[in-house]
């Protein structure tokens, strides 16, 4: 996920989304300790589509206290 189309989305989708990250990352570390991920890529996409969420959820909090 790009940063550009995470910046479009809400403060309600943007939870929405970190909650959807947040159980992927799960199942992943989950298979990657049976040994039955096909991409171990994909650990470290998630984690960094994790950081880029919190990171905008952080900058609308900023901006809305202003």
């Amino acid at each position: 996920m790009k940063a550009s189309e995470i910046r479009e989305l809400s403060d309600k989708e943007l939870g929405e989304k970190l909650r959807d990250l947040k159980a992927e990352l799960f199942n992943l570390r989950f298979q990657h300790a049976i040994n039955q991920l096909d991409n171990p890529k994909r650990l470290s996409d998630v984690k960094k589509d994790i950081a880029r969420v919190k990171t905008q959820i952080r900058a609308n909090e900023l901006k809305s206290a202003q």
